[in-house]
């Protein structure tokens, strides 16, 4: 492994785990935040704990969901670090920001039930308070309300998708 390609994985995530974090501690604990219009119209704080998947899904428990999400998180890594060497600097760093935002989810999921007192060991509900609030007419734009790790995951998987034929690493060519 070339020495700054860890540190170009691990910085990024360090650094949405650490912001998430603080971001979602700092809304559970001001209340005179937690529902609050920023720019009218466009952009609120709503807080909720979300039991659920992405989006709001909630068609399983939250411990299988805590349970996916750690298996899922461990071969996210697992396949970046198997890869790092034949992978670029900017894929390396979008897949720290995804991985920074799993597991900036995956604390709220494992421990936050335990540590507030509403359910046990991968029974946390993710903290979710950022809401774009824009409506076109009766409709809402995005109606989803989500956190900084989920901003991370979403921005880098988009960028991924424009450019994946530039970020991608190489598939290994066949051996003769």
């Amino acid at each position: 492994m070339t020495g700054s390609k860890p540190a170009l994985l691990i910085g990024p995530a360090a650094i949405v785990v650490g912001l998430d974090q603080l971001t979602k501690s700092w809304i559970r604990g001001a209340e005179a935040w937690q529902y609050r219009e920023l720019i009218e119209g466009w952009l609120a704080f709503h807080y909720i704990r979300n039991p659920g998947m992405a989006l709001g899904i909630d068609i399983l428990d939250t411990r299988v969901v805590g349970v996916l999400s750690i298996v899922a998180t461990l071969l996210i890594g697992g396949y970046v670090i198997r890869h790092l060497n034949a992978s670029g600097r900017a894929y390396i760093l979008l897949m720290g920001l995804i991985l920074g935002g799993a597991i900036g989810n995956l604390i709220d999921r494992v421990f936050l039930g335990k540590a507030h007192g509403y359910g046990g060991w991968l029974e946390g509900h993710v903290t979710d308070f950022i809401h774009f609030s824009l409506r076109i007419g009766d409709v809402p734009v995005f109606p989803y309300i989500f956190n900084v790790a989920d901003m991370a995951i979403s921005v880098s998987v988009v960028i991924l998708l424009v450019f994946s034929k530039r970020l991608l690493p190489a598939p290994p060519t066949p051996a003769n």
